[in-house]
């Protein structure tokens, strides 16, 4: 069972589509092209990480853009044989205004709906708010996903730079907000930070899942919560290596949050970024990582019940499990 519950949509245009938008949007072509624009070539820090994701926001102001681009999203997730894909995606870093967010989150939603209905593969949004931005345009982007919930819109996902902007405190609100649209809660903690930037996440924000968390292993005592919560870690080992936030992939701690009894569901982050998807991933769980089939068994059981589904979708999920 293939189930990708942390991936960004900003991190899967192709490079080829980014031509051709950049063409019909006047938008001059980086030196060395597209692809050299998007992907990294090696380990980097989160900072530099992320501005190779930047690369690609110009073209979400085009709503027909940003739909094509949410549709091949799926597409080629369906093609690399995904089961179930949650594409989130920072619509303020895509326009101006907050009706521009509500045109951003219907354009991306239909896309992955077109996507979905061609290939069969069902997927959903989660919609993130930025560190960096204000309470007041996180607050405005929580009360434009709460207008698709149901409608597309699955979950709410506090992503950006944690180096540069820790603070959890501006951004209570806006989920305050997601989850009383009952959106399902996501947020990116302990990726660049410590291991208490997990446990505030889940006590200030909500957060049922953490995204990467790869520095909960450095307090025991958070890990140990972690697992006595039943808090969900998503791990994007190829991700977390570029970002710098692990020595080398085969320092990955997935083993000792398996070990510890953390419940854990996979994902390819970005993967134009670093070029790897979620098949790859999961083989670095076998070949490099040491997990085995019954440890796989774990992650689609824990996916399957973490994910941010619709009854009627979990359930014919479950019977293809079996």
């Amino acid at each position: 069972m293939l189930i990708n519950l942390h991936s960004h949509l900003e991190g899967r245009v192709r490079p080829t589509t980014a031509a051709e938008l950049a063409a019909v949007a006047g938008i001059a072509a980086p030196e060395g092209g597209w692809e050299q624009a998007i992907r990294l070539t090696g380990p980097v820090d989160l900072t530099v990480y992320l501005t190779k994701v930047a690369a690609t926001y110009p073209f979400f102001r085009s709503p027909d853009a940003a739909r094509r681009i949410a549709r091949e999203a799926v597409e080629d997730a369906a093609a690399s044989g995904l089961d179930y894909l949650e594409l989130r995606f920072g619509p303020a870093t895509h326009t101006d205004d907050e009706r521009g967010l509500e045109d951003v989150i219907a354009a991306v939603t239909e896309g992955m709906r077109e996507g979905s209905e061609a290939t069969g593969m069902p997927s959903g949004a989660v919609v993130a708010c930025l560190r960096h931005h204000d309470s007041d345009t996180n607050e405005a982007v929580a009360r434009a996903a709460a207008l698709f919930a149901g409608e597309g819109v699955v979950g709410f996902d506090l992503a950006g730079d944690e180096l540069l902007y820790p603070a959890l405190e501006p951004h209570r609100r806006a989920f305050a907000i997601a989850r009383a649209a009952e959106l399902g809660i996501t947020c990116h903690a302990a990726e660049a930070g410590p291991a208490s930037a997990a446990r505030q996440a889940v006590e200030q924000l909500g957060a049922s899942r953490i995204g990467h968390g790869a520095h909960i292993v450095d307090d025991p005592d958070i890990l140990r919560w972690c697992a006595d919560e039943g808090v969900v870690v998503e791990i994007c080992p190829t991700s977390n290596w570029y970002t710098g936030a692990i020595p080398a992939v085969a320092a990955h701690p997935a083993p000792r949050f398996r070990d510890a009894g953390v419940r854990l569901v996979l994902g390819d982050d970005n993967p134009m970024q670093t070029g790897t998807d979620l098949r790859e991933e999961r083989g670095i769980l076998i070949d490099v990582l040491g997990f085995s089939a019954e440890h796989l068994d774990a992650i689609d059981e824990a996916s399957l019940d973490a994910a941010f589904l619709d009854p009627g979708t979990r359930h014919a999920l479950a019977a293809k499990q079996k």
